[in-house]
């Protein structure tokens, strides 16, 4: 009966007179996916073929004893889900030794990934290639190839998986190809006696045998999004985790409410024995404006008219205008020269993650104040004194072509290119400086540890006080100092064992001493250009929160290529555990070469950065993420040393991922700000680099032609 059920799934995917389109039987919030316990779209605990849209980032919990598990999920594109997992495994102590971790039990963490090899059409199935606990100790590791189709309201799911989906199983066909798949490495499962992070390649798709799984999900019409699943369940219980889990049938299920379009629960009865609730919530943040479309159009000049007559008289009157009404939108004139019919500005802004928005509303402003006589606009966009690029717009084109919205026409009819050092400071209108002066924001902070033996989470909360002092245009000091409020760090104990300089595994001491008040950074930064495409950074200071010192960066970034390539060398030392004004006796030297390429259609970065951590080792660290067009990016790094997998300790090497969410996406009004979120499974001291503020890539981002076509259908915004 049992493969009988997955036969008849199986038979209807290639049914070609059913019908595809879920829409004709459900109601609103009922079309997303939904997710398995183990952190990927999916029935209950066994995955399907569907994917959310490029851009999402989700979150899922869920509790089937012996496990709590959490995963993050990301979509970087539309084909490809990852996701990091972390199970509390409730059978299992994290540590023979009491005294060690007392009754604590055992925390895992892990990286899976899904990719679609096939879109769903009207006659075949959606088909995907997934692997599960990809870099963990490889206690839940999996591999499977699973196929997904619509049927009117039901969406029927069917595959075959390996490693630990074995269960109802059939001889793994892969061992008529190659007998080198009938044997599975044990630590590939199991994980004991390794270091944990290690790729296991060369056990994926092995086993003596391989398991079926099949199952449905049914959208209840007119029930406000309900909906049912049904699993045959291909999970190997003896295999998953350190003990064996009892199960009493292989067919589960449960009910998932959609109670908005981000959030789902599910309620489930799973092996025949074991309740299974959970919760999961999604966010889609690729689009422009993905949450609350923005409430802050272009400010309207009063009495338009009559400026432009009396700016006609002296220039003095139109650069006078233009600084006023130019910072009452937050873009802030620089300089400016008026040549016969071509008006010339200079400005530096910080509010609009759109460039090319911003240049748009400073034509917008000129275009209400300058003279008729005045044809053409130069826009010049600076920062810390540094021209970055220059936009040259027809006046005329530039009011036709808004009334059309046809922002790819004023591209054609304008020129975007970078003017020298000389030719803007050279300007005849050069405004009085405000400067020196000081921009702060007072803003919570959180800092966390999960999954150590001491306990699943330890955090604090803190108020921080950001501040700017600019001395100069090219010439500031950032310092941010922190003060708490709230903490449970008191019962962290864990020590470090690293046999590396303890360059980040004195993270508890840190913590711990650190929690009352701390100077988190204290930097000053000063940059030069001293030719076209060159850039230069000096810093020193407390650089990070735990190491202070002083160095400088170099970066060549050519406008109109899709690379740069930087240099950056520090001398620093290691800061006390109160994170205030003393240090330690460690000193280090540490420097790396780094290559950066933005591929332009799939808007991928990579970073390639090679050179001496902080703890003297050397190698390679990688960075690969993509930016959408909201600004949010997602990425993923990793890092291999010289130092061996015993120097480095648990995780084998060092590797993680991140996100960035400009904030503006939450709010009415644009700014600039963003929040990030990183984790790596584990804290080591190999591969370590310094945290520094005010990379030069990304204070010159708005020096490269190709970041200036991504978002010139702002331009009228």
């Amino acid at each position: 009966m049992k493969r009988a059920f997955v036969l008849l799934a199986l038979g209807l995917f290639l049914h070609v007179k059913l019908y595809s389109q879920i829409s004709e039987y459900i109601y609103p919030y009922s079309q997303s996916p939904s997710f398995s316990n183990y952190g990927t779209t999916g029935l209950i605990q066994m995955p399907s073929a569907r994917f959310y849209e490029e851009g999402t980032i989700g979150f899922t919990w869920s509790h089937l004893d012996p496990y709590l598990r959490g995963s993050i999920m990301a979509y970087p594109f539309n084909w490809f889900e990852a996701s990091y997992q972390y199970a509390d495994v409730n059978n299992w102590l994290y540590s023979p030794y009491k005294d060690f971790s007392g009754n604590q039990s055992y925390k895992d963490k892990s990286f899976s990934a899904k990719f679609r090899l096939r879109k769903e059409s009207k006659y075949f199935p959606s088909v995907a290639l997934g692997f599960r606990d990809l870099g963990g100790t490889g206690l839940f590791a999996s591999e499977y190839l699973v196929f997904s189709k619509f049927v009117g309201n039901m969406d029927f799911t069917a595959g075959m998986g390996w490693g630990v989906i074995s269960n109802n199983s059939i001889s793994n066909p892969l061992t008529n190809i190659d007998a080198r798949y009938g044997d599975r490495l044990v630590n590939s499962v199991s994980g004991k006696g390794t270091q944990g992070g290690e790729f296991n390649i060369s056990s994926f798709f092995s086993g003596e045998d391989a398991g079926l799984f099949a199952g449905v999900e049914i959208f209840i019409p007119k029930s406000k999004g309900i909906r049912v699943k049904l699993e045959y369940d291909a999970t190997d219980y003896t295999k998953e985790g350190y003990l064996p889990v009892e199960q009493t049938s292989d067919f589960n299920f449960n009910f998932t409410y959609p109670i908005t379009k981000n959030l789902q629960i599910k309620l489930g009865y799973i092996r025949g024995n074991t309740l299974n609730f959970g919760f999961s919530y999604t966010g889609s943040y690729g689009k422009k404006d993905p949450f609350i479309k923005k409430n802050d159009p272009p400010k309207t000049v009063p009495n338009a008219a009559a400026f432009r007559r009396v700016n006609a008289r002296d220039p003095r009157n139109l650069y006078i205008s233009s600084l006023k009404y130019l910072g009452e939108s937050k873009l802030y004139l620089q300089s400016a020269d008026l040549n016969e019919s071509e008006y010339s500005v200079a400005f530096s802004q910080n509010t609009h993650v759109s460039y090319a928005r911003a240049a748009g509303r400073v034509a917008r402003v000129l275009d209400q104040i300058a003279p008729e006589s005045v044809e053409t606009f130069k826009i010049t966009n600076l920062n810390a004194e540094m021209p970055l690029f220059t936009t040259k717009i027809d006046r005329s084109n530039f009011k036709k072509y808004e009334q059309l919205n046809l922002s790819s026409a004023l591209l054609e009819s304008s020129e975007i290119y970078k003017i020298t050092n000389e030719e803007y400071r050279g300007h005849k209108y050069q405004p009085p400086s405000d400067i020196p002066k000081v921009l702060s924001k007072i803003s919570p902070s959180v800092r966390s540890q999960i999954g150590g033996p001491d306990g699943f989470y330890f955090g604090d909360v803190s108020v921080a006080w950001h501040n700017e002092i600019l001395l100069a245009e090219n010439f500031s000091i950032l310092a941010i100092a922190n003060f708490g409020i709230l903490d449970n760090f008191d019962d962290l104990k864990l020590a470090s064992d690293s046999i590396l300089p303890h360059v980040r595994t004195d993270i508890v001491k840190y913590l711990k001493q650190s929690k009352r008040a701390r100077v988190s950074r204290l930097q000053a930064n000063y940059f030069i250009k001293p030719l076209d495409d060159i850039y230069f950074k000096f810093t020193g200071g407390l650089i990070e929160e735990m190491f202070g010192g002083f160095g400088a960066e170099f970066l060549w970034r050519p406008f109109t290529k899709n690379y740069a390539i930087g240099t950056e060398l520090w001398r620093v030392q290691q800061r006390d555990y109160d994170m205030l004004f003393s240090f330690r006796d460690y000193m280090t030297t540490t420097g790396f070469v780094n290559y950066y390429y933005a591929e332009p259609k799939s808007k991928i970065m990579l970073k390639i950065t090679g050179g001496r951590f902080l703890a003297g080792d050397s190698g390679i660290h990688m960075d690969i993420s993509r930016r959408f067009k909201s600004g949010f990016k997602v990425g993923v790094f990793a890092s291999k040393t010289d130092i061996s997998k015993l120097e480095f300790g648990e995780g084998s090497f060092d590797k993680g991922f991140y996100f960035h969410l400009p904030i503006e996406v939450f709010y009415p009004n644009y700014s600039k700000g963003v929040a990030g979120f990183g984790l790596r499974p584990l804290t080591r001291d190999g591969a370590a680099i310094l945290v520094h503020g005010h990379h030069l890539y990304g204070v010159t981002d708005q020096s490269s032609y190709m970041n200036i076509l991504r978002d010139w259908d702002d331009i009228y915004d």
